[in-house]
């Protein structure tokens, strides 16, 4: 593979690293907006993370380190943030199926569901 640049010229940043690691990390906080949106900002990063791997692995010579480690640190954040969005996506199908959406409005009918006493006021 030929280099077309100087070895003097000063390393660039990975396009799109910066967006990865903020992606990743809005990931995880936003597992608990119905897991919809930790979701979609996991799977943004992680797309985003392999276009830029595939550029410093081309040309690991041209980009600077630091870019690297931060497009590495939000690919793994996106990572957790999706397994956290599933994982409460599930929780929340699991209480739906338990108590039903007249429950989660209701907290009566929440412990009548549940078959634990109601809280005495």
């Amino acid at each position: 593979m030929e280099n077309n640049y100087d070895l003097n010229a000063p390393k660039i940043e990975l396009p799109n690293a910066t967006v990865v690691l903020v992606l990743g990390i809005v990931s995880i906080p936003t597992c608990c907006c119905y897991g919809i949106v930790g979701i979609v900002c996991g799977i943004v990063a992680l797309i985003l993370a392999k276009s830029a791997s595939n550029l410093y692995a081309s040309d690991p010579g041209r980009y600077t380190e630091g870019s690297y480690k931060n497009m590495n640190a939000g690919r793994i954040c996106a990572l957790i943030g999706i397994v956290l969005s599933v994982i409460f996506i599930i929780y929340m199908i699991t209480i739906i199926a338990k108590v039903g959406m007249e429950g989660l409005s209701d907290p009566s009918i929440l412990y009548q569901r549940l078959g634990i006493p109601a809280p005495q006021q």
